[in-house]
């Protein structure tokens, strides 16, 4: 399962390019905000709410972020999470965050995209399993793509620091993504996330897909994911409306 699940990646990274970047329309690119090197502009309120099931656990969130400049993103989130086997009920660490561009496409000869990422989570329910949800979180990262009229490709490589006193750790992440612009209201995308922990029981291999619809400023989005080293599959649904 795991290499087919693989080559299936690989295969729609490496043949949907082709068929996307000259045939595809870029309408409405400023409000695409599913679009991994997406950037917010000035004065410009995005609202992400996010609905996911895995493992019996139905996890609601939703993320307020506010463009300060054409380079400078803040975002605050917050998660709930229903454990339907169990006690790890409760409201997970409030995310405070931002993103900063580096670079833009038309700065280099490259046309390179690049942001920075840092963070900080707090607080948290104690009943929530996960240490995503631990008492004090601080991460960093750095993002990098380019972007065509029918597909973006990036990548994003995330550090994060836990401090808590039962599940304190550290842990890389690893996230390439595609995203196919195959119609004016129509999206796919193709993604995968390699997390390395100083605890290796937290260890997480992800690959994953989703369809988007997009209805002016508002898109919905349904994604389902797989992890393989628990063997299980996480379905979806979101709803980006940007203000």
């Amino acid at each position: 399962m795991r290499r087919f699940l693989f080559a299936l990646f690989g295969i729609v990274i490496g043949i949907l390019p082709l068929t996307c970047v000259n045939d595809a329309r870029a309408d409405g690119l400023d409000f695409d905000t599913s679009d991994p090197l997406f950037m917010l502009a000035q004065g410009d309120l995005l609202s992400e709410t996010t609905l996911t099931y895995w493992d019996n656990v139905l996890r609601a969130g939703e993320t307020f972020s506010y463009g300060i400049n054409s380079r400078l993103t803040i975002a605050l989130n917050f998660n709930y999470q229903q454990d339907f086997n169990g006690p790890n009920d409760g409201f997970s660490a409030v995310d405070l965050g931002g993103v900063y561009r580096v670079s833009t496409a038309s700065g280099n000869n490259a046309n390179i995209i690049s942001d920075v990422l840092f963070g900080l989570k707090f607080g948290g329910s104690s009943h929530v399993r996960t240490p995503d949800f631990a008492d004090s979180t601080y991460y960093a990262g750095y993002r990098f793509g380019r972007q065509w009229a029918g597909v973006t490709l990036a990548a994003t490589i995330k550090s994060s620091w836990i401090f808590d006193d039962s599940i304190g750790m550290a842990y890389i992440d690893f996230m390439p993504e595609a995203y196919f612009r195959i119609a004016s209201d129509w999206r796919l995308g193709a993604n995968f996330m390699l997390r390395k922990a100083t605890e290796s029981w937290f260890n997480q291999e992800w690959v994953g897909g989703k369809i988007l619809r997009q209805y002016g400023r508002t898109q919905y989005i349904g994604h389902l994911d797989y992890e393989f080293e628990s063997d299980e599959l996480q379905v979806g649904l979101d709803v980006n409306i940007l203000f």
